[in-house]
Parts: C-alpha cells; structure tokens; sequence
C-alpha cells in the first residue's frame, strides 16, 4: 500500500470527509533537502468535513496530524487546506 493511500484510509475513517484530495508532489522535491529517494515524502491535502467544522485551525491540523499517526514521521513535508 502506498503512502497515499494509507492517509486516505485514515482520513476516511477519522473525518467522514465530505471532499478529500491528497497530491503527491514529491516530484516537485526530487533532490531536496528531505527528499528520500522514495517518491513518498511530499504531499498536499485538502480535506472537508463537518468533523472539522466546530474546530479552530490549529485543533483541526492537530486533528489531522493525529489521525495519520506515524505517517507524520514517514514522511516529509505534508501541506495541509482544511475546512
């Protein structure tokens, strides 16, 4: 299973969303600094649910962050669009 489809399953799980995108752009970072070879370091989500809703944007990035678990430390650089 690939990195990506991991935070889908668990955003799934925990939000319920609404919409989900999630963009590997580890292209983007090929040869950076945090670029580990494994094409799996760099992504972008955005997210929608109403789980998120009453939250502040701190606790809903701290919401996400806890939902992908150790994903957090797999990879290298997630951006997140949260609502």
């Amino acid at each position: 299973m690939t990195v990506k489809d991991e935070m889908q399953q668990r955003l799934m799980a925990a939000f319920a969303p609404q919409q989900l995108e999630i963009v590997n752009e580890s292209h983007k970072h090929a040869g950076h600094s945090g670029d580990d070879g494994s094409g799996e370091s760099h992504f972008r989500i955005l997210l929608r649910s109403e789980a998120l809703a009453p939250l502040s944007r701190v606790a809903r990035h701290r919401a996400v962050h806890a939902a992908l678990g150790d994903l957090n430390t797999r990879v290298h650089a997630i951006a997140l669009d949260l609502g």
